[in-house]
């Protein structure tokens, strides 16, 4: 049974297989601690589990509203204009409609990320400009260095994560803005939030108001990760009206299901539950982070996702690691060597509960040094010792992700001296010494004249668009603003 379940790790490409999946494959045995799956496990509370069964019979019985009548409800909430909103059945559905619509060509994007932003142009037949993260570094992203990139390869199109997956690395929302300003010309630049919610860097870091005022922006954002309801299959997008409406007219008028609407209109009776579990989240991020960097030779990256990125000691096999956690352990890790630009030698350890991190840590040390802490640490790498983290696969597909032909070679961004820390960034909590800290990214330096564009005026509309006065819920038609909800972050968004 068990190797069953391990096979299941090795069949799948660039994502884990489905909780259901192992739940088949392990009989009749409790499911395991899950800390591959990003999910929020403290909401929905209890008490909104209990109202979901109850009302289960009606909820799978009848037909869902329509999309148009969901998507009113949540921007009603949140204090967006629905005509700058689609809703997806999940965001990967709107990932393929953005490919399939908006990409015509080529799509940059930094890796390791979420799998869907390599995958899903490469089955259309689009050329992929892979930009990779250096773990000299810290996976940090340099937007400068990204922007010279892009315009060695000519790309069409720029994908930016923030926070990062698997890493967590995370961008200022100034430091986004002045590099959306300057992709003005191209095609098309996605900001992908999925996992903004769980950040607590700045007090608003989205990008969301910046992205309804421009002609060439979306931005991406997740409801299951941070609802703790992947299940259900709901997330959004928020665009200029005219790039929103063009996604909005390809999905079919009932693609959200009855447990999505149901959910969305609970929501506006428990903001502050919500508004706890992202505090209580990000509370455990820390702790866990500590418990974790304590481990002889892991090193964990500092993140503002809900999970943490940790590369496990010299010697340690991620594949070996996952499935004796897994086998020995009833512990469920993410191994990240299926990741363009990642190896096995890192996992992604989704953040969750101080029991369950003290049971992960109990069976970390066990595999990894075969007893208890306080046994013979595995030797931490020599002075000098690099490793590769991935790279070398990117290189060794550009030839057949960057187009026949293409002779440009790749160039690999130089290790990123870290700046001063600009302030006034929110000091982290300490850390133990061994955690090795992630400065933050250097800011990008300023963009080519040729680039460079001024931020829109309040009173100018973007492109088929509103104006900032618009955006911002004062004037214009059915703009009025949204009447207080309770709901944390409404306007802010973040």
């Amino acid at each position: 049974m068990a190797e069953n379940v391990t096979s299941l790790f090795r069949s799948t490409a660039a994502h884990s297989p489905s909780m259901a999946a192992l739940t088949r494959e392990g009989g009749e045995d409790a499911g395991p601690i899950d800390f591959c799956i990003p999910c929020n496990p403290y909401f929905p509370t209890p008490a909104m589990f209990d109202d979901m069964a109850g009302r289960l019979r009606d909820i799978i019985t009848y037909y869902p509203s329509s999309a148009d009548t969901i998507t009113a409800e949540l921007c009603n909430l949140l204090r967006l204009p629905p005509q700058a909103v689609a809703m997806g059945n999940g965001s990967t559905e709107l990932i393929t409609w953005i490919d399939h619509l908006l990409v015509r060509e080529s799509l940059a994007v930094p890796v390791p990320t979420f799998g869907r932003w390599t995958d899903q142009p490469m089955e259309t037949g689009k050329r992929v400009d892979m930009f990779p993260l250096q773990e000299s570094s810290g996976f940090a992203l340099d937007l400068a260095q990204y922007a010279e990139f892009i315009r060695a390869r000519g790309t069409r199109v720029a994908v930016i994560c923030n926070p990062n997956n698997p890493d967590g690395g995370f961008l200022h929302r100034h430091a986004i803005v002045q590099f959306m300003d300057a992709m003005a010309d191209l095609d098309l630049v996605v900001i992908d939030e999925s996992f903004l919610e769980f950040a607590d860097a700045e007090a608003e870091p989205s990008v969301v108001q910046e992205a309804m005022l421009r002609p060439n922006v979306v931005v991406l954002r997740s409801l299951g990760k941070n609802f703790g309801l992947h299940g259900i299959r709901f997330g959004y997008l928020v665009a200029n009206p005219a790039l929103a409406g063009r996604v909005r007219s390809m999905l079919p008028k009932w693609n959200l299901n009855a447990f999505a609407e149901h959910v969305v209109f609970m929501l506006k009776h428990h903001g502050p539950e919500y508004a706890e579990s992202l505090h209580q989240v990000r509370r455990d991020r820390l702790d866990m982070a500590s418990q974790l960097a304590a481990l002889p030779g892991l090193t964990v990256y500092p993140s503002q996702g809900n999970f943490l990125f940790v590369r496990l000691p010299v010697g340690a096999e991620g594949t070996v690691v996952r499935d004796r956690l897994l086998t020995e352990h009833r512990i469920l890790v993410r191994e990240c060597g299926n990741k363009i630009g990642s190896s096995s030698r890192f996992l992604r350890l989704v953040v969750r509960p101080q029991v369950d991190v003290r049971r992960l840590v109990s069976g970390l040390e066990q595999v990894l040094y075969g007893t208890r802490r306080g046994a013979a640490a595995v030797p931490e790498p020599a002075t000098g010792t690099s490793y590769s983290s991935g790279t070398a696969a990117v290189d060794r597909l550009v030839g057949s992700t960057n187009g026949a032909g293409m002779a440009m070679p790749m160039p690999v961004p130089p290790a990123v001296v870290p700046a001063p820390v600009p302030a006034p960034v929110p000091a982290p909590m300490p850390m133990p010494a061994r955690m090795p800290a992630r400065m933050p990214a250097p800011m990008p330096a300023p963009m080519p004249a040729a680039a460079a564009f001024e931020p829109t005026p309040p009173g100018v509309p973007a492109r088929g668009g509103l104006t900032a006065a618009q955006v911002r819920g004062t004037t214009g038609p059915g703009l009025a603003p949204a009447p207080a909800t309770g709901w944390p972050n409404a306007a802010g968004m973040g």
